[in-house]
């Protein structure tokens, strides 16, 4: 077996211990502030990362992201285990109406304030109202929290750059963010209600636990239940020959609370070229054997069989990947667990995943009484549990790209539309943009106008903006009177005028003109 993994195999393995309370079951030891925790006999930091528009973007683009990406997983440290999780969450709805409704001000425009409220939840309604969280969670063994620290400070400044070359941006979760992620997932529907405290938690001598933990788990042999919710977990068994890069986009296309995560220990080159070619040589081998036994009994034109020819031209391949195509060897584990109301429900949308699956002839199975390591595997602890690894290269790991649309959802902003991938709204702020001018194009009769009107209206009802519009179309009059404007003719027949050549002395010492 390869050292590196070997080692990797051997840190990851420790005692096993039935937990006798709900609380047992989380395998966090220790937590630190800035959210380094203690797993296992392992350090793990997470980081956040936003999403890019891959699924919309042109072949060349894509071609372009995709070997970025390929250039960030090998930047992997080989001394790690390096997790890359999607998290599908549920919007809380409280949070999210009041966070896209216009407030009620008891003025004349009450009535439109009403309105358009309720235009926006219908829209909310027909939404998908699932939102996709990524992170990448490393966990490596060191001998003291201060290695850990310098370790993931390092590493950390390695994602950024590399996320940032891609278009993406990724930023370091304290302890609060990553407990925040599995109380929601353990406690799905009362996301408002966590509050965590560290110093307060330590005077009371509280465990840190008790804030995100569920009611009850009970682990059964192929399902578990969580509070009043019932779960399974389920892991990639059998990968195709060639993939596409949608196949990670339609798993996390269901419309539940759901994690996929996908475990990646990288090889260094040198120890991935020597096993390789030892392999190569024992196809050679086992070829040369054949060919002397069919040699023995006279047949000197035997053709070497097909399966022998394969492993040969396979080998061959990998190696070549490994010493001229800039790739490394990683091994890999793809984990999922998905969250239901009901058992039918459960194994509705299990068959879902697998038929999705072989759509892409890949097939999935259920862990059979491995449901607690698995659910610890999934979750972004930073543990894998599961040693159903797969040997792959850099580019047929980057084709379970995370990345799929950009989702724009400022605070404060105002409704422009639907995403067309995700369905989404898109809530946007101009004002959070370095540059917040914008331009409408479209054919004639596209909308233009009543988008304007649309975003003029949104203004009025939900600021207290300025809003000055030049109409020489005389197209909103009717608008502004509406919402009670002052509209101002010019023209040369009325009394109104703007004089192009006044200025005032001050003028060109830097005085405002106007």
């Amino acid at each position: 077996m390869i050292k590196t993994l070997q080692k990797i195999m051997k840190q990851d393995k420790e005692k096993f211990i039935v937990p006798k309370g709900v609380q047992q079951a989380i395998p966090i030891r220790t937590m630190w502030p800035d959210g380094i925790f203690r797993v296992g006999n392992k350090f793990s930091k997470s980081f956040r990362f936003e999403d890019i528009n891959y699924a919309v973007a042109s072949k060349e683009d894509k071609e372009a992201m995709f070997l970025c990406y390929s250039e960030l997983l090998n930047s992997f440290d080989s001394g790690a285990t390096t997790k890359i999780t999607i998290n599908n969450r549920r919007l809380n709805k409280a949070d999210f109406e009041s966070s896209i409704l216009i407030p009620l001000k008891g003025d004349r425009l009450g009535e439109y304030r009403r309105e358009y409220n309720q235009m926006l939840l219908d829209k909310a309604t027909g939404a998908n109202s699932i939102v996709q969280d990524k992170y990448v969670t490393v966990s490596v063994m060191k001998k003291n929290i201060e290695e850990a620290c310098n370790y993931f400070s390092r590493i950390g400044t390695d994602l950024i750059t590399h996320f940032s070359r891609l278009g993406s941006k990724c930023v370091e979760l304290d302890a609060i963010d990553r407990l925040r992620i599995l109380h929601d997932f353990f406690r799905s529907g009362e996301e408002t209600d966590f509050y965590f405290n560290l110093s307060d938690t330590m005077k009371k001598g509280h465990d840190f636990k008790d804030y995100i933990c569920p009611d009850t788990f009970e682990f059964e042999k192929d399902h578990f239940r969580m509070g009043n919710k019932y779960g399974r977990v389920i892991f990639l068994r059998e990968f195709a020959s060639y993939i596409k890069d949608s196949m990670v986009s339609e798993l996390c296309d269901l419309n539940r609370n759901m994690m996929l995560s996908l475990d990646i220990i990288p090889i260094p080159t040198d120890e991935a070229v020597r096993e390789v070619e030892s392999r190569l040589l024992g196809v050679e081998t086992n070829i040369t054997n054949w060919q002397r036994r069919q040699n023995q009994s006279n047949n000197f034109s035997a053709v070497v069989p097909y399966d022998m020819e394969q492993q040969r031209k396979e080998s061959k391949e990998f190696l070549d990947d490994l010493t001229t195509r800039d790739q490394r060897m990683m091994f890999a584990v793809l984990t999922m667990v998905h969250i239901a109301d009901s058992k039918e429900q459960l194994d509705s949308d299990t068959e879902t995943l697998f038929t999705t699956a072989r759509k892409h002839l890949c097939q999935f199975s259920t862990l059979t009484f491995q449901q607690m390591d698995g659910l610890n595997t999934v979750l972004p602890y930073g543990l894998r549990k599961i040693d159903a690894i797969r040997t792959l290269t850099t580019e047929s790991t980057a084709v379970f790209i995370p990345f799929r649309a950009q989702e724009i959802s400022h605070h404060g902003g105002i409704y422009y539309g639907q995403n067309v991938i995700s369905k989404n709204m898109i809530i946007a702020n101009r004002k959070h943009l370095l540059n917040g001018n914008s331009f409408i194009l479209g054919v004639s009769g596209s909308g233009k106008s009543f988008t304007a009107k649309r975003e003029i209206v949104n203004q009025i009802l939900s600021s207290d903006d300025d809003i000055i519009l030049i109409d020489p179309e005389r197209e909103y009059s009717s608008l502004v009177k509406a919402m009670g404007g002052e509209i101002i003719h010019i023209s040369a027949t009325s009394p109104n005028h703007i004089n192009a050549m006044d200025m005032n002395k001050d003028y060109g010492d830097g005085a405002n003109p106007v």
